[in-house]
């Protein structure tokens, strides 16, 4: 695949045979479930500063196990409606779907068994927990289709892949308040913002075959509508973390997360598809210098106050 590492581990162990349902998994572009995971990983460690108990690790193991699953039965459920669409895209093209190396039915089987492995996490969580997972299969359901209707289907992808930063708190609480849901907008913001810039690299084929986006909308205003949000992104981290008494350790970490933001916005615009992937792919870098900062806090309260 054109956006793939040819020096992946995950491909250099895969027999010939399991190849194109690693592939429909995105389990060689491991950034999909990473970005779905920060938020999760995010909220587990705010929850740990207001607690003032650190993170949860089990929780912590818990949603990296969901998030890679979930991610790949996201991608094999967008890949099954998307096939014809991403037959006229370059990049996408050569996908197991459009090339004809998986059938409609054997992808939609092993859809099915991703997504018994996150129903299996998913149980391991209290009930509050567990239903507000669950209201989130709506978002997931009708996000594919929305880049035929509207030029914001980053927002509906938002929504979704934000997710987590409720479930996170409530895995701990067993319900919300103001703290997680700033952080979900927090992470609502970051997500627009990032995959604004994964669209740019498609935005000539995407306007040929009729595929909307914020990349198309905001055109050569890319950089203001990226650092727009981006600005949401670092507000809103900055409002959850004084809602869930956070101390200076993770204000450092929001400060070089903030940094980290800054630094994607100045080589955004004009990037090329490669640059702006590379840019994309950066994301987990960010997600994570925020979660280390909190997550540290929390340790550290927990050990030293």
């Amino acid at each position: 695949m054109p956006d793939a590492r040819p020096t992946s581990l995950v491909l250099r162990l895969t027999p010939p045979a399991a190849l194109p349902f690693v592939q429909l998994a995105r389990l060689d572009r491991p950034i999909g479930w990473q970005l779905l995971l920060a938020p999760c990983w995010q909220s587990v460690a705010l929850a740990g500063v207001a607690s003032r108990s650190g993170p949860n690790v089990a929780h912590l193991a818990l949603f990296l196990i969901g998030a890679i699953a979930m991610r790949g039965a996201g991608s094999t459920y967008n890949d099954i409606l998307d096939r014809k669409l991403d037959a006229g895209v370059e990049r996408t093209r050569g996908r197991p779907l459009p090339s004809g190396r998986v059938s409609v039915r054997a992808a939609a089987i092993f859809l099915v068994f991703q997504a018994l492995v996150g129903l299996a996490v998913l149980l391991c969580f209290n009930r509050f927990a567990i239903v507000l997972s669950l209201g989130s299969l709506a978002i997931v359901a009708v996000y594919p289709l929305m880049k035929r209707v509207t030029a914001w289907p980053q927002a509906v992808l938002g929504l979704a892949f934000s997710w987590g930063a409720l479930v996170g708190w409530a895995a701990l609480y067993g319900d919300l308040s103001a703290p997680a849901y700033l952080l979900y907008a927090s992470a609502f913001c970051w997500t627009i913002g990032y995959d604004t810039i994964y669209a740019l690299q498609d935005a000539r084929d995407d306007a040929v075959v009729g595929i909307k986006s914020t990349a198309r909308l905001f055109g050569a205003k890319v950089r203001f509508g990226v650092g727009l949000f981006y600005f949401g992104a670092a507000l809103f981290a900055e409002a959850a973390l004084l809602a869930g008494g956070g101390r200076f350790i993770a204000q450092i970490g929001l400060c070089c997360y903030c940094l980290h933001l800054v630094w994607q916005l100045r080589r955004v615009e004009g990037a090329t598809p490669q640059g702006a992937g590379d840019l994309f792919r950066s994301n987990w870098n960010a997600g994570l210098i925020l979660f280390v900062g909190f997550a540290l806090d929390g340790w550290t309260t927990r050990f030293l106050f």
